[in-house]
């Protein structure tokens, strides 16, 4: 490998890398540690000619690894306020991905990944090591919780209401076949 293909391989999925290791980890020192170790490992892999989306899901489980590793030595937590700008996802409302910093890391990961790098929850199962399923549980359960986090139904009173105006039909009810 190249110092040109590490160059654009960080230039490329820098910020993925050091954005996941920082939803994970949230600590900037860490977080740094990680991109720095990940880049490391596969200038020494190696490998050329991966197409774009290898070259993503090598560094990303990379990433995941080695954010695992400090993870058990480490316990230090840093508010996403103290975050630098460039870290900060810019593809969503800052104060949502304030409140997703909020969220126990095996539910924080799976969003990340899914909403803010855009995979799917196959994908994001096979990143993660763990059921398709299993993931999208997980990102149920955080929507859950962000919904509250935002103000979602006060009371059943509200539910009632929206449930009535449907008929008295939950909305997204199936039938069974």
């Amino acid at each position: 490998m190249t110092e040109r293909e590490l160059s654009n391989a960080m230039t490329a999925y820098g910020d993925t890398v050091y954005r996941l290791a920082l939803c994970r980890l949230q600590c900037v020192e860490d977080a740094e540690d990680v991109y720095q170790d990940v880049f490391l490992g596969f200038f020494r892999q190696g490998v050329t000619g991966w197409d774009g989306e290898h070259t993503k899901a090598w560094l990303i489980r990379a990433a995941l690894n080695r954010c695992a590793d400090l993870g058990r030595k480490r316990g230090r937590t840093l508010p996403l306020e103290a975050v630098p700008l460039q870290a900060q996802p810019a593809y969503e409302a800052a104060e949502l991905w304030d409140l997703v910093a909020r969220l126990p890391e095996d539910l924080r990961v799976p969003v990340h990944l899914y909403y803010g790098e855009g995979y799917d929850s196959g994908e994001t199962a096979a990143l993660l090591g763990i059921p398709a399923s299993t993931v999208r549980g997980r990102l149920r359960r955080a929507r859950m919780l962000l919904k509250n986090l935002l103000g979602g139904f006060d009371d059943e009173s509200e539910q009632s209401e929206q449930l009535s105006e449907a008929g008295g039909i939950h909305p997204y009810a199936r039938r069974a076949e």
